[in-house]
């Protein structure tokens, strides 16, 4: 499979029977992107919580592919109210089989809510991804802090490659998340959902500088990543 970093804490999947996936696409108001919605092809986007600068952006990606939006019950009822036609809900510890390989939804703690006209309202929960396809195991984190239940994930999980986000502010910083890896124990770890912000600046070197050496690595926007 060939994986590649969009920013934030977009990434892309691509396997060898050329089923794609694409995990929070955030585009619109993301001016380090590389990605522009109208060449977007995918054919799975995995959402982990509800935000506008996110959900906005998959709707339009979703309906223009035919695309099956996964996420929690609430976030693909307001998908499908703007036109989604495919999707598959999953809740916390749940698992689905896909025809690209299997998927298990797992916790993450942050928020999920969507601006609505004047108001905020909560829309799930928020989760990451465990994705097991073609001998390979990845785990994005989406949005969330250091939590202990990660060692459950690293337990029953043998990861090969996870996204932890290292932003800090209402995510972890570089040294939780460099615990965090301590307890998913992942053979490669790359941080995402830095400097698209000015309070999520951070210099990735030191979440590189943190974690074990050797596993830690910093993927550029528009870089990919093999996984054969």
């Amino acid at each position: 499979m060939r994986i590649s970093y969009h920013g934030h804490s977009s990434v892309s999947v691509e396997t060898r029977q050329n089923v794609r996936l694409l995990f929070d696409p955030f585009i619109t108001d993301d001016q380090l992107t590389d990605l522009i919605i109208d060449d977007v092809t995918v054919d799975y986007i995995l959402i982990t919580h509800a935000y506008g600068n996110r959900l906005s952006d998959m709707i339009e990606i979703a309906k223009k592919n035919d695309a099956t939006v996964i996420s929690n019950s609430e976030i693909v009822c307001l998908v499908k109210q703007h036109g989604v036609k495919n999707t598959q809900v999953m809740v916390e510890g749940s698992s689905c089989v896909f025809p690209f390989g299997r998927v298990k939804m797992v916790p993450a703690k942050h928020r999920s809510g969507y601006e609505l006209d004047t108001s905020t309202g909560c829309i799930g929960a928020p989760s990451g991804y465990i994705v097991e396809c073609e001998g390979k195991t990845i785990y994005h984190a989406g949005d969330t802090s250091e939590f202990s239940e990660m060692k459950l994930i690293g337990d029953e999980f043998n990861i090969d490659v996870a996204f932890l986000p290292i932003g800090d502010g209402h995510i972890m910083g570089p040294l939780e998340a460099a615990h965090a890896n301590e307890l998913i124990r992942a053979k490669a770890v790359i941080p995402i959902l830095f400097n698209t912000f000015p309070k999520t600046r951070q210099n990735p070197q030191i979440f590189v500088e943190l974690v074990t050496e050797g596993i830690g690595e910093v993927m550029e926007i528009g870089e990919e990543l093999e996984l054969w």
